[in-house]
């Protein structure tokens, strides 16, 4: 293949130089034509995996909810701009200015007319080709998208008289539709998969057919968009391989103790509050950038709750079962194992919204075991929740839970569709082009395959989560109901360290740092660079990022921004000097179980091995 960045095109070894149309004529058509029919057969396979669960009633289409949703909310929108005739007028004018204007200058280009070619007006890594900027048609296509989206866009936000929520939802259907629409996901429209195509005579397509069956297969009439190479990863032999033993286990969770890595560790043990909704070896993706083994060596007693993947049996566990049986428990086997009543508590995303409901409730009934508690990008206001809030309403909820009750369970695949739509553009088209159309496998990724080993929800827990966080907020508002008892936050008065992310899309900087105020207590907020987990998942070794601490108290969320102090790195040493700073007595290490509890199995378990 020509290489379009070079001046000098390849040579075939007789003086002739080939032409940039050379790279798109398909050299052999006759290997070209079997590799289509065999891609056609491939499809055929993947269009008969994603029939028969259908047919044989196994798998019912929930796709017509979330059409629905997306007409009706789009339908808010039409109705401003074609309520009034000149308003639509001015709409459909600005668009064809543009279009004119940028046919214009395609022309100039072709004809020669235009002799120095200006930069970029943005920069998007979805265009990274030489041949979106050399290639006038494919630059037009490219501009041409960039006006659209952005003119799709601006009818969106421009739309008065809109409800918040519509609004949001109206936001976020319309990133949704750009990225999906974008020529840099299609054959014909992106010069890379067209010059891929013709440089393997669609051997590519043939490949990307065949898995793209395979991953329907594997998601069972659903595609399971592989992000990662699964073969190279397998829990408990190269991720999550901390040492320890899990010490005491229920119908809903593990208990896992780690090993210590110190001769003298804290006297207070630390406990580990995962979330649900993913599993806890993102604390442990391997040794390298492990938080539980970087905790060990600091001095901590390190114990983590390791969720079960629910099935049906599991579907009337709500949030008081994931309190009492979770964290009580988990409170009662640190204390067996040690002999020590209180711990330091951490708990991250929506196990440290259980953490803060918990506390609330610890403190009417005047249980003191939990002495500290970090929050790492945890939410307890939900006001400013972010993009999750578009899929929470009382219609949307409503469908969740019809469609739980047939199971008792919430697939895992919903929310990690949910989640991956967030950052469409990143985590679903990319991958669609590169294994599909490509046809390349997916390089290994620990992150990656974390990010793909979903878990259920169940029925009664999340319902009670989507009600009464995202939809009615009623924890910060001092309305929650856990146990028969209304919580309030103000009632927790112990130390809190709330780290937040600043590119959070899940649980939003801004969305932290409020919640953390409604704490009765000293609150310590920190905020860190990159994300929900690269944020979170930061050892120091890496010399990544930075965080902000020490803003100015009593700030709103962007005077605290501002005034807040800039420290390149992790913060995990910044964590570990305020624990200390609460109490720093030690005593001898302790080994798995204190000799009174029999270690069940090795770490890191069976309920998390369990995939859905």
């Amino acid at each position: 293949m020509v290489d379009r960045g070079d001046s000098k095109a390849e040579s075939s070894g007789t003086g002739h130089t080939n032409s940039p149309a050379e790279a798109y004529i398909v050299k052999d058509p006759e290997a070209f034509a079997r590799n289509v029919a065999r891609m056609l057969e491939e499809l055929g396979k993947a269009a008969s995996a994603w029939i028969e669960p259908r047919e044989k009633g196994e798998k019912v289409d929930t796709l017509s909810d979330p059409m629905a949703d997306m007409v009706k909310t789009f339908s808010k929108v039409g109705e401003y701009w074609l309520s009034d005739p000149k308003r639509a007028i001015e709409a459909q004018t600005s668009l064809l200015t543009s279009y004119f204007s940028l046919w214009s200058e395609s022309v100039q280009r072709m004809s020669a007319q235009e002799k120095e070619r200006p930069e970029p007006a943005r920069r998007d890594k979805r265009f990274a080709d030489p041949d979106w900027e050399d290639n006038p048609f494919f630059e037009f296509l490219k501009n041409a998208y960039f006006i659209t989206s952005d003119w799709a866009e601006k009818l969106v936000s421009e739309s008065d008289g809109l409800d918040e929520h519509v609004r949001h939802k109206a936001k976020f259907y319309m990133n949704q539709i750009s990225s999906a629409l974008s020529p840099a996901n299609f054959l014909v429209t992106n010069p890379e998969l067209y010059k891929e195509m013709v440089a393997t005579n669609g051997q590519n397509l043939v490949h990307g057919m065949k898995m793209l069956a395979e991953d329907i297969a594997a998601g069972k009439g659903e595609l399971k968009l592989r992000q990662s190479d699964a073969s190279k990863f397998a829990v408990g032999e190269n991720i999550a391989v901390s040492e320890g033993k899990v010490i005491a286990q229920n119908e809903i969770c593990q208990i896992i103790q780690y090993a210590p890595k110190t001769d003298k560790v804290l006297k207070r043990p630390l406990l580990i509050v995962p979330p649900w909704i993913n599993k806890f070896y993102i604390l442990d993706l391997n040794p390298k950038k492990s938080f539980i083994k970087w905790a060990a060596e600091q001095g901590h007693t390190v114990f983590v709750v390791s969720w079960v993947n629910p099935d049906r049996s599991h579907a009337r566990k709500d949030w008081e079962s994931y309190s009492r049986e979770g964290i009580s428990f988990a409170l009662d086997t640190v204390e067996k194992a040690t002999g020590e009543r209180q711990v330091n508590a951490i708990g991250y995303c929506v196990g440290g919204t259980l953490l803060a409901a918990t506390l609330a409730l610890h403190a009417q009934e005047q249980d003191s075991r939990i002495a500290t508690a970090t929050f790492f990008t945890t939410q307890t206001d939900f006001t400013h929740a972010g993009d999750l809030k578009v899929f929470v309403d009382e219609d949307q909820i409503a469908a969740i839970e019809a469609s739980m009750e047939k199971n008792g369970y919430l697939d895992g695949s919903r929310m990690a569709t949910a989640f991956n739509m967030l950052r469409a553009s990143d985590l679903i088209w990319p991958y669609v082009v590169n294994n599909y159309l490509k046809g390349k496998d997916p390089m290994p990724f620990d992150l990656l395959y974390w990010n793909s080993d979903a878990t259920r929800m169940p029925a009664a827990n999340h319902s009670y989560y989507l009600r009464n966080c995202y939809l009615e907020n009623n924890l910060s508002q001092g309305r929650m109901v856990l146990a028969g008892k209304t919580l309030d936050l103000s009632d927790v008065k112990i130390p809190v360290y709330n780290l937040a992310a600043r590119e959070d899309h899940i649980a939003p900087a801004r969305s932290a740092y409020i919640g953390g105020r409604f704490f009765g207590g000293d609150v310590t907020f920190v905020m860190s660079g990159s994300g929900h987990i690269a944020g979170v998942v930061n050892p120091p070794s890496s010399g990544k990022y930075q965080f902000w601490s020490d803003g100015p108290d009593g700030a709103d969320f962007d005077d605290w921004v501002a005034g807040a102090k800039e420290t390149p790195g992790s913060w995990w040493p910044h964590w570990d000097a305020w624990i200390r700073g609460g109490n720093a007595d030690e005593v001898d290490a302790r080994v798995p179980g204190g000799g009174k509890l029999k270690p069940i199995e090795d770490a890191p378990g069976s309920y998390v091995r369990a995939r859905v």
